[in-house]
Formats: structure tokens, C-alpha cells, sequence
């Protein structure tokens, strides 16, 4: 359903990036209703406006407070062009039908970072803004409303490109994009009057649930970009600071990256540089890495910078960001960039709501108890290094687990199966679909092997050297194998489920 717009309401906080518009509306014919600030920018620029108060017949008063709260605009915005009665009353109360609102919203959360006087952030409080981007949100089948200045290409292309008309898919995703900017500033004003830590997330898993957040992030990151973190945002960053947490102060020098989906590492790697982990953390499931979180225990660099930027990521977390790194990474404003705190992070007693009540635990901390060769021969050092490496790797998938570890490189990963055989296929043909070979390379298991046919499997694709924890009835059997066909392997005695 096409409309032409005829008549428009501008009233902004920001006017950067709004010339062109006005001045296109101006060419198409376009009535302009405006207010104060707006008003005379807009009349600076020689584009002609109607003052909002020759519609509601009051001035701005309260110190600006009340302007465009007034059925003259509201009932502009609001009514029904398909319905007759509506009409009828625009008609008798002349109020005029308004087919464009471009309105922003004060600068609430600017206001919070610069200052922590109470006065000047409550004062930052919109309350006609919100109220008229909702009505022309609401009403998107007659309106087009646009509520941040991001919006203003779009809408500029439309008025060259359909000379000023749009479509009714045009104007619902303007809508859709005004309530979330909406929503997010309530969430803002909500969280400043909720000091306790508690914080309103979009929604949870999926968008029919309602999430909350308790606790301080604040403690633990620095969020440099980007834009609010969500309740999937949330559990994936809680599993790579888990990660990266192992690989904080015990792995030297070495850099260690990590790609994290769905709380899964689907990619990581130990290398001397951050670019070279990176690099070897992104080619093991390039796939997989598509709008994952990413972890460093090191500063991102600008050659590391520039890498990353080439794809689609939701988090990026790290220690410290060089100043031309973070340049770059800034370059798309929604994506979230996470300073950490400090190295070592305490984080709190795991915990889960469940039937009608909550489980708690210790936390997961250490890699094995003992260091137990049992196979048919002793590791190498360079196994021992990747089977150290796999076992925490492994560690952090969830359960049924396999990890499969080339040179500090994950090529291969099965996880959340209901065997561990089904894990280890999949692990193998995750590193078949990246064209790794095996040879050389080493398994860990998150738990034991209640058969040796999983030893047999890994055999048969390349792989020598395997760690698990033991205890199963049928140890003896995985041993046997290991011990006749000269396979290292390791016994931890340390189990790592991942529920």
C-alpha cells in the first residue's frame, strides 16, 4: 500500500545529518511542522516550517517540558486515515493528518556518562518524544516514523528514489526499529531507577520471554561499544570468560583465542602472536564462527583488528584494546566490545532454578588429579602439550564431549550427544569438512569410555594420543587396545560434565 507523504513533524535533539532530509521535503511540496530548537535550525537553513504551537494554540511552557503533548499533534499522529469517524473528528477539531514524524529522543544515557548530578539526568528524561515515536510506530499503516538519526539515509533514499512515497513494508520496519529504540531507552531509565544491580534485558532466550539480569557487570568488563548485551549475549560471554579464564596466567606468553556459539568453543588456538591465534581459532570452524563471542587472554592489535573486522561477530572480549584496534572494531556501532577487568576473575557459586527450587555447586577449577600413562607407550612432549591443551578445551563443551587438538589448534570438536561415539563422529567430520588431517593429532574426553570402540574410531582416523579421566568397569579394555597398537594414553581421574 503505497502513501505519499504530504505533511511531516520534525522535533530532534541532534539536528547533524538532518539538512538534506528537510531540505528534500521542502522540494517535494512537503508541509514541515516543527518546534524550538528544530524550528530555528530548520528556518536557518531557509526551509520553511508551521510552529507546532499554531496547531495546539499554547506555547512551549514548564521550561520546554510540554510542547507536543496536545491532541492537535497527538491526534494527527494517531488517526485512522481508513476510518471514516476519524476523519469526521480530524476534520472538526482541524487537526491536520501527519504522514512523516521524525523525532529523537533526549540523551538519557550520554547525560549518565558525563555526569551523576540527579537534576540534569532526570531533566533528560523524554516524555513527548517516546510518546509520539509510539503513536507513529502504532500507526504505521498511515505514518512513516523515524526515531534515531541511523534511519536517515534510509529515509532520504526513499524521498529521491519514490519521491517522498513509501510502502506499507517500508513503514513497519520503521516502526519496528522506533519500538526497540524505545524499549531500550526505558530499559535505560528503568536500570538508573533500579540501582540493585538488577537489570531489564530485551527478552530472554527468544522474544516471547522476559529475562533480568542481577548482578554488576560494571565489576567485570569495561564496555567500550556496542550496543546492550542480551540474555543469549550474557550465557555465551559467561562461557568464554570461563574459557579464557583457564588460559589467563598458566599459558606464558602464548596468546590464546577463542570463538564461543551457543556456550560451545567452535574455535581456538595457542600461537605467539593474537593474530596468529586468531587466524588458527577462525580456520577451525570458520563456519561456526559467524556471529559467535570472541575471547583473547591478550591486547588486540590493528593487524588483529583488521582480521576480525572481515566478519560477523556479536561480543568481542579482551584484556585491553590498542587505540587503532579499537578504531577499527568500532567501525559498526551495534557490536559489543568487552574490556576485562583484570586477569583472574572470581566468579560466583554456579547456580540453576530448577523443579522448585535451586541447585548450587563449586566451580569446575583445575584440569586433572594425576597424570596417569597407561597406554602402550609414553607421550610425547608435544602430545603432552595438546593434551593438556585438549583437556580443558574439552572441558568447556558440553557433555557428551569430544575435543580433537593439533598443535594447540582445535580441528575438531563433538559435543551435547547422547553418546560419545556420536560426539567423536562428529568431531571427526568437523575436521574433515575443514580438510585437517588427524595424524598427529590428540583427543580429550570429558568423561571415560565405557567401551573401546570410541579408541578404535579415533585410531582409525589418525589420532594416537587420547586423555580421559578413567573409572569405567571397562577400563582395561580402551587400555588393551591402546597397549597393542602403541597409542599414548592419559588417565586424569578428573571428570568435567557440562550439563
Amino acid at each position: 500500500m503505497q502513501k505519499k507523504i504530504q505533511s511531516a513533524l520534525i522535533s530532534v535533539f541532534y539536528k547533524d545529518g538532518l539538512e538534506p532530509i528537510a531540505k528534500k521535503l521542502q522540494e517535494l511540496g512537503i508541509t514541515i511542522y516543527s518546534t524550538g530548537g528544530t524550528q530555528k535550525f530548520l528556518e536557518d537553513l531557509g526551509v520553511a516550517c508551521v510552529p507546532v504551537e499554531s496547531l495546539t494554540t499554547y506555547p512551549s511552557i514548564l521550561g520546554g517540558r510540554v510542547k507536543t503533548l496536545h491532541p492537535a499533534v497527538f491526534g494527527g499522529i494517531l488517526g485512522r486515515r481508513y476510518e471514516p469517524q476519524d476523519l469526521v473528528e480530524m476534520k472538526q477539531y482541524n487537526i491536520p493528518e501527519i504522514d512523516l514524524v521524525i523525532v529523537d529522543l533526549y540523551p538519557f544515557e550520554e547525560t549518565l556518562r558525563t555526569t551523576s548530578e540527579e537534576k540534569l539526568i532526570i531533566e533528560k528524561i523524554d516524555i513527548g518524544g517516546p510518546a509520539m515515536i509510539r503513536a507513529a510506530a502504532k500507526n504505521f499503516r498511515d505514518l512513516t516514523v523515524i526515531a534515531a538519526k541511523d534511519s536517515y539515509a534510509a529515509l532520504e533514499s526513499l524521498l529521491i528514489n519514490q519521491k517522498g512515497e513509501t510502502t506499507l513494508e517500508q513503514r513497519k520496519a520503521f516502526a519496528a526499529r522506533a519500538f526497540e529504540i524505545v524499549m531500550h531507552y526505558d530499559i535505560a531509565i528503568s536500570n538508573y531507577f533500579n540501582p540493585g544491580h538488577q537489570q531489564s534485558l530485551r527478552y530472554g532466550e527468544n522474544p516471547h520471554q522476559q529475562a533480568v539480569f542481577h548482578g554488576d557487570l560494571t565489576e567485570l568488563f569495561t564496555q567500550l561499544n556496542g550496543k546492550e548485551l542480551s540474555y543469549n549475549n550474557l550465557v555465551d560471554v559467561d562461557s568464554a570468560v570461563q574459557l579464557i579464564k583457564e588460559f589467563s596466567d598458566t599459558d606464558g606468553t602464548q596468546s590464546v583465542f577463542a570463538i564461543i556459539k551457543h556456550t560451545n568453543v567452535c574455535g581456538i588456538s595457542s600461537r605467539p602472536t593474537v593474530k596468529e591465534s586468531w587466524d588458527a581459532a577462525l580456520a577451525g570452524d570458520p563456519e561456526s564462527a559467524f556471529g559467535g563471542v570472541l575471547v583473547c587472554n591478550k591486547a588486540i592489535d590493528k593487524a588483529t583488528a583488521n582480521a576480525i573486522n572481515e566478519i560477523f561477530f556479536e561480543v568481542l572480549i579482551a584484556p585491553a584494546f590498542d587505540a587503532d584496534a579499537l578504531e577499527i572494531l568500532k567501525s559498526k556501532k551495534n557490536r559489543i566490545l568487552l574490556q576485562l577487568k583484570g586477569h583472574t576473575l572470581k566468579l560466583k557459586t554456579p547456580s540453576r532454578s530448577i523443579l522448585n527450587g535451586v541447585l548450587e555447586q563449586g566451580s569446575d577449577e583445575g584440569n586433572f588429579t594425576k597424570w596417569e600413562e597407561v597406554g602402550g607407550r609414553q607421550t610425547t612432549e608435544a602430545e603432552k602439550e595438546d593434551l593438556l591443551f585438549a583437556n580443558l578445551v574439552c572441558k568447556h563443551l558440553k557433555s557428551n564431549a569430544i575435543a580433537l587438538i593439533k598443535n594447540k589448534q582445535l580441528v575438531g570438536k563433538g559435543c551435547g550427544q547422547t553418546s560419545r561415539v556420536d560426539s567423536l563422529r562428529q568431531a571427526i567430520e568437523k575436521a574433515k569438512q575443514f580438510n585437517f588431517d588427524l595424524h598427529g593429532a590428540v583427543l580429550a574426553s570429558d568423561a571415560f569410555f565405557p567401551f573401546n570402540d570410541c579408541v578404535q574410531i579415533a585410531h582409525t582416523a589418525g589420532i594416537e594420543a587420547l586423555i580421559q579421566p578413567g573409572g569405567s568397569v571397562r577400563d582395561k579394555d580402551s587400555v588393551a587396545y591402546c597397549v597393542e597398537h602403541k597409542l599414548a594414553m592419559v588417565m586424569t581421574g578428573m571428570r568435567h560434565f557440562k550439563h
